[in-house]
């Protein structure tokens, strides 16, 4: 029984590890995300950084992506900037893909 318990804890350590390195690299894509979005919008410096802790926060009003994509397009739209949602999708992928390299490397 002790090593089925074992196996058990050895399970849920690797399934919260694994959240909690979803979370991580969500996180780091969605600053990654704002940062990019910050340049697009003409802002740099800490107006840049800001902005990116913005759309870190959007994701946080629903589960899944549309909560982030709202922000984004919301704020290009308004601004002028030309961006379709495929394109804004597109690029939340490859950041997304960057940032699990980035929390791999840590």
């Amino acid at each position: 029984m002790s090593s089925m318990r074992d196996r058990q804890e050895g399970f849920e350590k690797k399934f919260a590890m694994d959240e909690d390195t979803k979370f991580r690299a969500m996180a780091r894509r969605n600053k990654l995300l704002g940062l990019w979005a910050a340049e697009k919008l003409g802002k740099s410096g800490e107006d840049a950084d800001a902005y990116a802790k913005e759309v870190v926060r959007a994701d946080f009003e629903e589960a899944g992506d549309d909560d982030v994509l709202r922000k984004l397009r919301a704020d290009f739209d308004a601004a002028g900037v030309a961006q379709s949602d495929v394109q804004i999708r597109s690029v939340m992928n490859d950041l997304l893909a960057t940032a699990v390299e980035q929390i791999k490397n840590t």
